[in-house]
């Protein structure tokens, strides 16, 4: 879904250069530019009376406009459509004014004289939230795309769970089925997915922590493109380098893939961190893999009650997953869930490691067979989240998921 930008400024030469620039970007659909403060506002009005679908997702001010100074005008625009994300074009960047546009409600701040990169990042962080907004309002779309792809993490109640096969999987059942999906692994000290993949690789996430702007460029320079066509964002060779990786980095990372990709799969791993604590926080749907063992359920309350405690996620909002599950164990989902106080996933992954054995040892777990229960049921996951469209890419395998209930973040 291309990104809607509104631009608005008095000044002819200055709002014909930013048309350029806009046009120039990625999934971007500028609209035709408005004058004045009062255009702008009775556009948005009678955009707004017909749906919040219909207002655009970006305004552009330049700061020469009229008759509303523009920081009036701003506060106007956030004040009467607060789904509208607004940025600011401004030949003063200063703190002082960034600090009063932020104030006013902005979104972003971009200096003159314009830069391709700068505006590209800020028009799309500002799309992104645009879009999570709506979605919290209950009146977004619901096919991921362009600035609104879905994030997905997959965390291990602890180590050995089976996290790192279950992401790969939802990952490739997404790809299959037409959606753009990128793969990132955010166990840092340890992540395992090109080993799985059999992947050599120069690029990983730590080359991208220190990159305050993430460009649509910078991004596509760091990605690995797996023969499947995932698009793989790997963990450091050098686990030392994970402390690189901070909260913030990781949200602008995401935020730089939601725009990029329909779907956005996190490895999380089984330990926490302020990296992978942030990838939990802002995904629409955190998932929390588990075997059916009592060490394994105890690790998984465990992890529950921390995420709740640090104020990271909620036991509702979090989606327990079973894997290793066979109708004979004594402990079975049901009783996970009473015990974790999560949602769960309907399905559950069966037991069956033997079915892995030689893929995993080759480090091709994508070419896994198609008739493999694990397959079946790992696919028929991403089918229940939401990750493939309803018509393809999901190996349906009928009576082997659990009865439970799923809830997401929206």
């Amino acid at each position: 879904m291309p990104t809607r930008i509104l631009p608005a400024g008095a000044d002819p030469d200055a709002v014909r250069s930013l048309v350029t620039l806009l046009s120039q970007l990625p999934d971007a659909e500028p609209q035709p530019p408005l004058n004045d403060s009062t255009a702008l506002l009775d556009t948005l009005a009678r955009l707004a009376a017909d749906s919040v679908d219909e207002l655009p997702e970006v305004v552009v001010v330049h700061e020469r406009i009229g008759p509303l100074p523009a920081l009036e005008l701003i506060r106007e625009v956030a004040l009467r459509f607060p789904a509208v994300g607004v940025v600011l074009v401004t030949a003063d960047a200063g703190p002082g004014l960034f600090a009063a546009a932020m104030d006013s409600g902005a979104r972003g701040l971009v200096a003159l004289p314009l830069s391709y990169e700068e505006l590209a990042a800020r028009v799309q962080a500002v799309a992104q939230w645009s879009t999570g907004v709506r979605r919290h309002l209950g009146r977004g779309t619901d096919t991921p795309a362009g600035a609104g792809g879905t994030v997905v993490t997959v965390s291990g109640a602890k180590g050995g769970t089976g996290a790192t096969v279950a992401a790969v999987h939802l990952a490739l059942a997404a790809q299959a089925s037409g959606r753009s999906t990128a793969l990132v692994d955010l166990d840092l000290q340890s992540g395992d997915i090109a080993s799985y993949l059999d992947v050599q690789f120069r690029r990983s996430v730590a080359d991208l922590a220190a990159i305050s702007d993430i460009s649509p460029r910078v991004l596509a320079d760091a990605v690995f493109r797996h023969d499947s066509g995932l698009a793989l964002l790997l963990a450091p060779g050098e686990g030392e380098r994970g402390e690189e990786v901070t909260d913030r980095s990781v949200r602008q990372l995401l935020s730089a893939l939601r725009s990029r990709y329909d779907v956005v799969v996190v490895d999380c791993g089984a330990q926490l961190g302020a990296a992978n604590a942030a990838a939990v926080e802002s995904a629409d749907t955190a998932l929390l893999v588990t075997t059916p063992d009592v060490i394994a359920v105890r690790a998984a309350k465990r992890t529950v009650r921390m995420w709740d405690r640090l104020q990271i996620r909620k036991a509702e909002e979090t989606t327990l997953v079973v894997n290793r599950h066979s109708r004979g164990t004594e402990i079975q989902p049901a009783l996970i869930q009473r015990i974790t106080g999560t949602a769960l996933a309907r399905t559950a992954v069966p037991a069956h490691f033997k079915e892995l054995q030689a893929v995993v040892d080759a480090g091709r777990l994508h070419e896994l067979d198609n008739r493999s229960t694990v397959k079946q049921a790992l696919w028929t996951l991403a089918g229940e989240l939401g990750l493939v469209k309803a018509t393809e890419g999901a190996h349906r395998s009928p009576g082997r998921g659990t009865v439970g209930l799923r809830r997401r973040r929206d």
